[in-house]
């Protein structure tokens, strides 16, 4: 699928031009080598959310950041009618508009518009105000921010890595994000399984 490639190909720029510690580049290194073998492409029509309608005023935001996404931006701009959008469930500590006010999209992964088991790449935005659940996963993360929003791990306090700042999880670390007044557009990627 050319749309999805050209997101990828972006994000890759994107990370490399920006990543800001060894697990992130370490992580990121692990991720595009096992993408260098494609996988069968699922052509379902995309689906929309309620909360999709911030979608192209988070777009946008990365545009107009100085931070230099307006490709990424426009990349995800072009796949956008191909993603179908999901809602995980509300619990741990988030909001009460939760549930209307978020949506994730899987570009790669199990459910994702290329279907892999080593490789989860996807999105998640986030409607203004809304606080995403505590979470905890066995594989790393990193997330690379499209617009801005808030993020915490464990019981350490809140911050802001700012649009097209970047961060990363440590396996099974217990991890949140919310949006503030804005809506909150981030990629989040984890080797699955990925060889070292």
């Amino acid at each position: 699928m050319p749309a999805l490639q050209a997101v990828l190909d972006a994000l890759r720029e994107a990370i490399e031009a920006r990543a800001p510690g060894p697990a992130i580049e370490k992580s990121t290194v692990r991720i595009f080598r096992a993408l260098a073998e494609r996988a069968a492409c699922d052509t379902a029509p995309g689906q929309r959310l309620p909360a999709c309608q911030y979608w192209n005023e988070a777009l946008n935001h990365a545009r107009a950041a100085p931070c230099g996404l307006r490709v990424l931006a426009d990349a995800l701009h072009a796949l956008e009618p191909a993603l179908r959008w999901v809602t995980r469930p509300s619990e741990n500590h988030a909001s009460a508009n939760f549930d209307q006010g978020h949506a994730n999209a899987v570009l790669l992964g199990p459910n994702g518009l290329e279907r892999r088991d080593d490789v989860w790449i996807g999105l998640s935005l986030m409607a203004p105000l809304v606080r995403y659940p505590d979470h905890s996963h066995p594989p790393e993360e990193s997330y690379l921010l499209l617009s801005p929003g808030q993020f915490r791990q464990g019981d350490a306090p809140w911050f802001e890595p700012g649009t097209g700042g970047m961060l990363f999880n440590p396996p099974a670390i217990r991890h949140a994000m919310r949006s503030g007044p804005k809506p909150l557009l981030a990629i989040w990627c984890l080797p699955l399984r990925c060889a070292a």
